[in-house]
């Protein structure tokens, strides 16, 4: 089990790239949260390491058909035991 915090900086905001994060992370078994902050998309994601990678992958190769990821940064962070689903702040 692993957490990543992910923010993804370019076309991300107005163009459905949280509905359609959301919507990937639930195909791959990831928990966590994505939100627009300020001029990029922060996203929370727990998971196992193979799903959380496949995730990972679609995610910043631009998640919805309008969205252009033009850069994005990966850390790692404490798990978070009490995540149950993938939500959209």
């Amino acid at each position: 089990m692993e957490r990543k915090h992910i923010k993804v900086f370019g076309v991300v905001q107005g163009v459905g790239f949280r509905y359609y994060t959301q919507r990937i992370a639930q195909s791959h078994q990831i928990v966590g949260t994505v939100q627009n902050v300020e001029d990029y998309v922060e996203i929370y994601a727990q998971g196992e390491a193979d799903n959380l990678d496949h995730f990972i992958s679609e995610v910043t190769n631009g998640a919805s058909p309008a969205s252009k990821v033009d850069d994005y940064e990966i850390e790692n962070v404490e798990i978070d035991e009490s995540l149950k689903q993938f939500t959209t702040i």
